[in-house]
This record gives structure tokens, sequence and C-alpha cells, in this order.
């Protein structure tokens, strides 16, 4: 059990960590030797979080068992080829093809990666490991960050995408072997337990939909854009790839955390404080001030994955039995959310010349879910202490 929980932490760290977010440490390097602008960069990016939408929504629809491990293994050899391939040229179209290639990679692995993962763990009693299976996603965001901080120069830009690449390919082997499917039916037992019918559309449930729509169109413009922004500052533009790898190590614990903040307060107050202290991070940066961009990468690396965590498990209580469909529904609505987030960011940047507008524009909008989720709060408090009781102890 061991070796899949492994597999399945490297999955993530591939497919998120690296696929998905090394994008990010890698960018100012792009910009500047490419003249790439930052409307386009976060065109790039939209790109890749609408092949992450994409792949969400299909990876839902695979079938248990040998399929289901082919299929992930298919993501898998695309995500290595994707993130390698950035490497191999400057053509913007070419690029904007790898990175949409990359997002629908990125979601076969991470979907597919983890509920293989977990269902093994089930199987062999092993729930209680299951906190740790998240962690791969800070791994890998800490690992890219050290990469770029202390190859980057020496590498270039090209480089940095090539062997990341090839690191890729030799963990993801692990990956390929350990994170794998029963060639049986068995699991469709334990599927049809997670819940699939028809969620019931109560107004808590809406308004976390709502809020977790918001907050991934928010905190993806820093997740986007971190590096670039401290990169703009003479104080901060030593720290770029370095708090980037903050980041990423504050990332690592932030699901167990959170989730054990959740059990203590509740899980609505949880993640209304988790929407607070990442709005504030998102807004550090402003000051120019070194000791706030390291406290920025901190505060966002600790809290996206844990929001993530929060949600899921409110969905499932919220779900009415059909948990499947609103965990469903929230990875779309998110998806969404990051689609549309990078894009009037980078065209914000582009016209003013900083990033100002664009960091106060997503703080507003990570504010505004925290107030949807407080409504919801209210609304599920109303419906009885019973509620409110159940929502604590289950967190």
């Amino acid at each position: 059990m061991v070796r899949v929980l492994i597999g399945g932490v490297l999955a993530l760290a591939i497919a998120m960590g690296v696929g998905r977010f090394a994008f990010t440490p890698i960018l100012p390097a792009m910009q500047a030797a490419t003249g790439l602008g930052t409307d386009a960069a976060g065109l790039l990016a939209s790109l890749n979080y609408l092949g992450y939408f994409l792949g969400a929504l299909g990876a839902g629809l695979v079938p248990h068992g040998t399929v289901r491990t082919a299929v992930f293994r298919t993501a898998l050899i695309a995500s290595v080829t994707s993130t390698a391939g950035m490497g191999f040229t400057e053509d913007m179209a070419a690029w904007a093809v790898l990175r949409f290639v990359s997002g629908l990679a990125s979601a076969g692995m991470f979907i597919l990666g983890i509920a293989m993962t977990l269902d093994a763990l089930a199987r062999a009693g092993r729930e209680s490991w299951t906190g740790w299976l998240y962690t791969g996603v800070g791994i890998g965001i800490a690992s890219s960050g050290l990469f770029v901080a202390l190859m980057g120069d020496r590498l270039g830009w090209r480089g940095d995408w090539l062997w990341l690449g090839l690191a890729c390919l030799g963990f993801g082997t692990l990956s390929w072997l350990w994170v794998t499917d029963p060639p049986r039916a068995a699991a469709h037992t334990a599927a049809g337990t997670a819940g699939g019918g028809s969620p019931q559309p109560s107004a808590p449930l809406v308004l976390l939909t709502l809020a977790y729509f918001l907050e991934g169109a928010g905190y993806i413009v820093t997740g986007t854009f971190l590096v670039a922004i401290l990169k703009t500052m003479p104080e901060t533009a030593q720290l770029g790839a370095a708090a980037w790898m903050v980041t990423g190590l504050a990332a690592m614990p932030s699901g167990i955390v959170w989730a054990a903040a959740g059990r203590k307060l509740g899980l609505w107050r949880a993640l209304i404080l988790a929407h607070v202290v990442q709005a504030v991070g998102i807004l550090l940066p402003i000051t120019g001030s070194p000791a706030a961009a390291v406290v920025s990468a901190a505060l966002f690396g600790g809290t996206f994955i844990g929001i993530v965590t929060l949600s899921f498990t409110l969905g499932r209580q919220l779900s009415g039995g059909a948990s499947a469909r609103v965990i469903g529904a929230l990875t779309a609505v998110y998806g969404l959310g990051q689609i549309v987030g990078p894009v009037p960011a980078g065209l914000v940047v582009a016209r003013t010349g900083s990033f100002d507008s664009a960091l106060v524009g997503a703080a507003a909008v990570v504010l505004v879910s925290a107030a949807l989720l407080a409504a919801g709060a209210w609304m599920a408090g109303r419906s009885g202490p019973a509620t409110v009781a159940l929502d604590a102890r289950r967190g």
C-alpha cells in the first residue's frame, strides 16, 4: 500500500505541481527571452485551465478497471510530452496547443490518480492515509520552484521545461507501475456507495458552489502571475522562484491543517477564514516588501489546497446522498473560474503596466466568495442546531 500512496503522490506532483503550475516560475524567463506579453501569458494560462475543465468533465465518464488505468497512463504520457515540448518552440500557437493538452492531461492524472489511489487504500483498509495524498501538489510546486531557482539561470527557460519533463518521465514511471485499477468490476460497488443520485439544490449548496467558482477565478491570478509580479519590482526581483518554492512548502500540509481547522471551528467558519487569509496573501505583494512577498507566498500556498479540501468535504455533507454529482459540479465551476481569471488580469496588467489593480480585483473576488459562504453558513444554521453540530463534528 505504501507504493500505491507514493505513486499517487507522484502523480499529483507531476499533474499539478509541474504540468499546471511550473509555468508560473518559468514565465518571467520566457517573457524576457521571447517578448511574451502578460496578456498572451494570461491567454496561455486560461487555455491550460480550459483543458483542465474539459478533462475533468471527461474523466468523470471513464469506467473503472483496465480502461481507467489506460486513460491514466495516456494522460501521464501527454503530461510529460507537453511539459518537455514547451522547450522546443517559441511559437505562440504551439504553446497554446501544448498548454491546452497539458491541462487535459493534468485533469486525467489528477482525478483518475486520486480515484484509483483512494480506491486501493479503501480496499486495504487504509483510509486514514488519504490525507497524505494531497501533499503531492505541494511537493510538485516546491520541487519545480526549487529547480528553477537553482538551475534556471544555467539552463534557461528551454532547459527548465526539458529537464522538468525528463524528471516527470522518471518519477512518472513509478506512478505508471503502482497506480492501477484491478481488472474486475468490484470497484463499481465502491463507486456506487459514493453517491450518484441527484443533489438537492439547497440554498447553502448553491452558495457554496458560487463561492467555489469565485475562488477559482480569484486565487488563480496569484497562481499564474506570482513569480512575474515579484520579478517586476526591484525589491523582490530576486525572490521570484524562491517564493514559489515557499508556496509549495506551505501547500504540502495545507489540506491536513485546514481539515483539522474544519473539525475544530466547523467547515463553514474554517472556509471563510481560509478565504480571508488568502485575500490578505493576494494583496501583500502590492507593498513591495520582500518580507511581505514571502508571507504572501506562504499564505497563498497554505490556503488554496485547504480550500479545495474543505469545500469538497462540505459539498459531500450538503449533497443529500449525491456526493459524486456535487464534487463533479464543484470541480467544473472551479475550472470555469480558473479559465475566467487570468485573461482579464493579464489585460489589465498589459494596459496599466502594473499588477496592483489585478491583485486588488482578485482579492475582492475572494472576499465576495467569503461573503457568500457567510450567507450559506447563516442559511444552514437556520435549518436547526443539529445541522451546525453535524458540520462541526464531521469536518
